[in-house]
């Protein structure tokens, strides 16, 4: 006999506005206890020192997570000229000073090298294994770290704001694998300075973006009031680039058994022209509710994750 899963089966996102000084996995914890989800997961980390969106799925929801890691990013960052540290953010040991001071225009003229697909080294004090080992614990337990060059894609780079010499302020939209404290490291090598990350908000995660956020403080005070499940966005949410199909319900039926359904030509037409490049990837829905992400094959679609969801959303 299987064994009951604790908690309720509460399923949907929570476009979660991260406070500072709380790590991912505490976050994910205090929404999970806040919905007594049997399951929950988030989708990218966001540092300790960091705040912003931190999409976190519960329930079903945790099917769609690989999708939303590889979404677009925003973030906005300050750097503090004057100061290297060991981890190239405001809590890192001292490694180097200076007193040049870049000008706006100075960092204007040189953020174009950083748009498009750019060779970057993640820096050590980062969550890539080596070894086995995290970077971050060899780093801070004295080792030597070398991590090799990666290519990454970043979208666009502008100064939003200079409140003083000391500090600048930029906002990057970029592709996953991006590291903005290595943006801030080779950014002052180029400009002869010293620097480091001030202060660092992620504003959007694919469709998940601040005008959809909540902080913990209110889905605390929610979870206390008849309707907090309203604060729930649906499981599809995180799947935004990816073409949506409306079935019958017995279609439906078939998908749920994991059998394929055969679609006309108009469909697969249509289909087509909203598919990205490479990907066969349809999302299913009946009576407006996710029944499965399926694979577009040879006229038909082919169930590769299954949805278990019913009318109340839960």
């Amino acid at each position: 006999m299987a064994r009951r899963k604790k908690g309720d089966p509460v399923s949907g996102w929570i476009c979660l506005d991260k406070p500072y000084d709380l790590t991912s996995t505490s976050a994910v914890g205090r929404v999970r206890r806040l919905f007594n989800a049997q399951k929950a997961g988030h989708a990218g980390t966001l540092d300790p020192l960091a705040t912003g969106i931190l999409p976190i799925a519960l329930g079903e929801a945790t099917k769609t997570v690989p999708f939303l890691m590889d979404a677009d990013k925003t973030y906005r960052f300050i750097i503090e000229w004057g100061r290297t540290t060991a981890s190239f953010d405001r809590e890192g040991a001292t490694t180097a000073t200076s007193d040049v001071r870049p000008t706006v225009a100075e960092v204007e003229e040189k953020l174009p090298a950083f748009v498009g697909q750019i060779s970057q080294v993640p820096p050590i004090f980062s969550a890539i294994k080596v070894d086995g080992e995290r970077a971050y614990d060899l780093a801070r337990a004295g080792h030597e770290v070398e991590l090799a060059a990666r290519i990454v894609t970043i979208h666009s780079a502008r100064v939003v704001d200079a409140p003083d010499p000391d500090h600048v302020e930029i906002e990057v939209s970029c592709g996953k694998g991006t590291y903005v404290r290595a943006i801030v490291r080779d950014l002052a090598d180029m400009l002869g300075a010293c620097a480091h990350v001030s202060a660092l908000r992620r504003t959007r995660v694919g469709a998940f973006s601040e005008d959809r956020a909540i902080t913990l403080e209110l889905l605390e005070d929610l979870g206390h009031k008849p309707g907090h499940l309203e604060a729930l966005l649906p499981v599809e949410t995180a799947l935004d680039d990816i073409p949506e199909l409306a079935v019958t319900a017995e279609d439906a039926f078939r998908l749920k058994q994991g059998r394929p359904i055969v679609l006309v030509p108009r469909q697969v037409e249509a289909l087509k022209a909203r598919l990205t490049l490479g990907s066969r990837t349809v999302s299913v829905l009946s009576e407006g509710m996710m029944v499965a992400l399926c694979e577009m094959r040879a006229g038909k679609l082919e169930p590769s994750r299954v949805f278990h969801l019913t009318k109340s959303g839960d």
